[in-house]
């Protein structure tokens, strides 16, 4: 049902964010599978396992599988009642069922067991149902569906995390269509399915040795895909969170296409639109790499120098709080390499007018490793910064920041007094001459104007002596000028 279009709007075409907002009615979004099914099939309740006999019971088991494979429209919410309890209850049974016993899990069950799960998770996700969707104002919309998903996902955990269970058998089902296909549902808007599938995901990394590096290959057609094209993905947060694990257990020496991946992808995710959703899981797969391999600290400072934010302050805070965790964990022989560039671009962050980005750039200075470092290196660094932070001490608008400055230029002094006195009284006499010069162009232009006053009146003078004394022939006759 289409929203009646007032008066205004017809007018202004853009509408602001906020009406358009509220013009938004909510719903639980229905996936594309439910829509399109034709006739539904009513099921009824079978005999419950821990009733069955021993010689009963797989057979049983799978019946229940196959019973569990049908599925039921979610937007209607009074259809197929009965038969969608049934499937709940069913699905709680078989989840209890796995979870509690020993032996359940046969080579011939791995078939029906993976149909149950694919046939109910894998779905073409429907588009947004508000365009104007923005994941750190607005509520997800969430999956209809949830009551059967949210089992068939807790039904695949106790499967993959069962003593039973074994890859050698399940590769033949479990296979790169499938992890795909579960990358693919990482795009969900429903948080709740996304943590189960980084969940689930993990686990097959984990027990799957030849599927390790094409899930590698595709969450990094993802990323890149993200990066260059798209510039949405739901699940980038989670995606993160797994690669931090997977970085974690990486053998060392580290192979080409994982510092590739690092510097190709890992670091130009930074200019991203929705940083915030993600920046903590990024920035722990950075410090991850370097942690596991020091030489990439330069190269990575700088790239991240490179993609510094210019009209960001949000983001500027977020880069100030990653570079604070690389240093945390830098070698003294790799900080000389960054030193120069890194604080310069810092000289500039304590200058920002937007208290929060000088804030977060001074509290460098209540870090004892990195002040262990500047103290190593104060020579270079103190006439880096000596400037910005002395002239923030005398024209910053915020008052926390001038006395922040203060504490950072006591200990600046304590460090290197004379260096510090030396570059006082030059900072001062490089005022003094600044100052001269300004009263100097001052000066000047006073004098031009002076100047141009003088010329100008000269030539009015000079214009008025040649009308006065212009022949006769030429002045206008008055009588002449009546008779027009």
């Amino acid at each position: 049902m289409s929203t009646a279009i007032s008066p205004a709007e017809k007018v202004d075409g853009f509408t602001r964010r906020s009406v358009r907002k509220a013009q938004k009615q909510k719903r639980s979004q229905g996936s594309s599978q439910f829509r399109t099914q034709g006739s539904q099939v009513e099921l009824f309740p079978l005999p419950q396992l821990k009733d069955a006999t021993s010689n009963e019971q797989q057979d049983l088991f799978c019946q229940k599988l196959q019973q569990c494979c049908v599925l039921f429209d979610f937007m209607d919410s009074v259809s197929d009642l009965r038969s969608k309890e049934i499937k709940r209850a069913t699905l709680n049974e078989l989840v209890e069922y796995v979870s509690t016993n020993r032996g359940v899990i046969i080579e011939s069950a791995y078939s029906d067991i993976v149909k149950m799960i694919s046939s109910n998770i894998f779905r073409t996700l429907p588009p947004s149902e508000n365009p104007d969707f923005d994941p750190e104002e607005d509520e997800p919309t969430l999956e209809a569906s949830w009551p059967h998903i949210q089992l068939v996902y807790e039904f695949l955990l106790r499967f993959l995390e069962s003593p039973d269970f074994q890859p050698s058998i399940a590769k033949r089902y479990i296979d790169q269509k499938f992890v795909q296909q579960l990358l693919e549902l990482f795009d969900s808007e429903d948080p709740r399915e996304r943590e189960f599938l980084k969940t689930v995901l993990h686990r097959i990394y984990g027990k799957f040795l030849g599927l390790r590096a094409f899930i590698r290959k595709q969450i990094n057609n993802i990323f890149l895909r993200f990066i260059y094209e798209t510039e949405h993905f739901n699940g980038v947060a989670e995606l993160l969170e797994i690669l931090g694990s997977i970085i974690n257990g990486f053998a060392l020496p580290l192979k080409a296409e994982h510092k590739q991946f690092l510097m190709k992808v890992l670091i130009p995710m930074h200019t991203a639109k929705g940083l915030a959703l993600f920046h903590a899981q990024l920035a722990y797969c950075v410090v991850q790499f370097l942690e596991k391999d020091m030489t990439l600290t330069e190269p990575v400072i700088r790239g991240l120098l490179k993609f510094w934010p210019k009209t960001c302050s949000q983001k500027e805070v977020m880069f100030l709080g990653e570079i604070e965790e690389i240093l945390d964990v830098i070698e003294p022989t790799q900080f000389k390499k960054i030193e120069e560039p890194l604080f310069k671009q810092l000289a500039k962050c304590v200058s920002s007018s937007h208290f929060q980005v000088a804030e977060r750039a001074l509290y460098y200075w209540n870090n004892e490793y990195i002040l262990g470092l500047i103290e190593e290196n104060i020579d270079k660094i103190l006439p880096i910064m000596f400037g910005s932070l002395y002239k923030i001490s005398k024209e910053h608008w915020n008052l926390t920041i001038i006395s922040l400055v203060y504490n950072v230029l006591r200990t600046l002094m304590e460090m290197n007094g004379k260096l510090f006195d030396e570059l006082t009284s030059s900072y001062k006499a490089e005022k003094q001459r600044e100052k001269k010069k300004e009263l100097e162009r001052e000066e000047l232009w006073k004098k031009l104007e002076e100047l141009k006053l003088t010329k100008d009146q000269s030539h009015q003078l000079s214009n008025a002596s040649s009308t006065i004394n212009a022949p006769n022939d030429e002045v206008p006759n008055e009588s002449d000028s009546l008779s027009l």
